[in-house]
This record gives structure tokens, sequence and C-alpha cells, in this order.
């Protein structure tokens, strides 16, 4: 494969959606939860700043793994969910989670 064929390979596609330092635990979360307040993901994470986790949610909801749902209550709350997509990469995320216990 050359660069160019690279280029559009739907691994280097998936692998652009998934990187980020805490969009896996991010999906951990999700997968663990139908629907999940931002703020208790922020309290799930360890040191991660409030900044940081908007900015990966928010390029999770571009790539149209998780969906934003804002409920219009006092106080406003903010939610997050998998979307089908995103539902489909729980098999692969727990066959990586598999394979990484195995390299110890």
């Amino acid at each position: 494969m050359n660069f160019e064929e690279f280029k559009n390979c739907g691994l280097r596609r998936s692998l652009n959606i998934l990187s980020g330092k805490w969009k896996p635990l991010i999906l951990h979360n999700l997968f663990e939860e139908d629907k999940v307040r931002f703020v208790e993901l922020w309290r799930n994470m360890p040191r991660v700043s409030k900044k940081v986790l908007a900015e990966q949610l928010k390029q999770l909801e571009e790539d149209l793994i998780i969906e934003r749902i804002e409920v219009y209550n006092f106080p406003p709350e903010v939610y997050y969910k998998l979307t089908e997509k995103g539902q489909k990469l729980g098999p692969i995320l727990s066959e990586l989670h598999l394979w990484g216990n195995g390299l110890g």
C-alpha cells in the first residue's frame, strides 16, 4: 500500500476517529450506561479538564459516534449517548481490550 492508498484507507480513518487520550475512556463510560451527563463523565475521568473533555466529545459527535442531548430544565442538562454507528464499536473495542491484556 502506498501513501495515496493509505490516505483513503478505512483503518486510517478509524484510528483518526478513535485517537485522543480520553476517547477510549469516554466510549467505555458510554458503553456502561445508556446515556451519561457531562458532569458524570467528567467525574469518572481522572485529571481531564472540562475544556479537553468537551473538545473530545465534540470530535466524537462530529464523527457521528455519539449524540449530544440537551434537556431544557432548570438547570439545563446535557447528556451524551452512543449513536448506532458508535454502538458498533463495542465488539471492536472489547477485542482490543482482550488483545492488549494478552501483551503483558
